[in-house]
């Protein structure tokens, strides 16, 4: 893992092209529908390319999601600015995100909001990413090996709940954790589909549902990998 130790998205401390990395970064969200500052700040600050392994790193900052290991794969920036965007955090909120993946959704969320617990069925990726949460001093993100269509109904309920993978309906589990007046942003349909990004408001009558647009995903599976 290389450029651990820079929390922001240039590439290295010394690069001279740093500056020029960030910018085209953050143009890149702002031209594909990222508008909201707050995200965009925490994009400025959480350095995607501490996130990204091995022969991939040279294309951390691009607007594409790259393999990281467990058939997984980190989502591309703009999709996570759009999820961030929706979920509407804010700085008292406890937020659920399943599907830990390299860690990187969870770090931007992590300085929007009060708490962060963050679940994945493969142990390998948790460990990693716990790693870089200590590294960069993201002392609010709490990451757990855990079944995440299942959700964390001992931690439950939540303010907001993001989920990184695509389920063909919101799990039922996962809307019972929702607190009301809660948003949960997910994409739906099957896996090897196109699928649609929406967001889910539970009010007091029920929930809500707004197609977003449309996304691609690896598929929520039930129950703990291999490794």
């Amino acid at each position: 893992m290389s450029d651990q130790d820079n929390g922001r998205a240039g590439r290295t401390p010394g690069d001279p092209h740093a500056d020029e990395h960030k910018m085209r970064f953050l143009y890149t969200l702002r031209s594909r529908g990222v508008t909201d500052q707050r995200v965009l700040d925490a994009m400025e600050r959480i350095d995607r390319g501490a996130f990204v392994r091995g022969h991939f790193e040279d294309r951390s900052y691009e607007d594409t999601p790259l393999p990281i290991g467990c058939g997984q794969t980190i989502s591309q920036p703009s999709v996570v600015g759009l999820m961030t965007q929706a979920l509407e955090v804010g700085p008292r909120d406890t937020v659920l995100e399943v599907g830990t993946g390299s860690g990187y959704q969870a770090a931007v969320l992590s300085l929007l909001c009060r708490r962060v617990l963050t679940v994945d069925r493969h142990r390998r990726l948790v460990n990693e990413a716990e790693a870089l949460f200590r590294q960069l001093g993201l002392t609010n993100i709490t990451a757990r090996v855990a079944d995440g269509s299942r959700g964390l109904p001992e931690q439950a309920p939540f303010d907001r709940i993001m989920v990184t993978a695509a389920a063909e309906d919101p799990p039922g589990p996962l809307l019972s954790q929702l607190k009301i007046g809660g948003i949960m942003v997910l994409p739906v349909g099957q896996s090897d589909a196109v699928q649609t990004l929406i967001r889910v408001t539970r009010t007091a009558e029920g929930f809500r549902y707004d197609e977003l647009r449309q996304v691609r995903f690896v598929p929520l599976v039930e129950g703990l990998g291999q490794t």
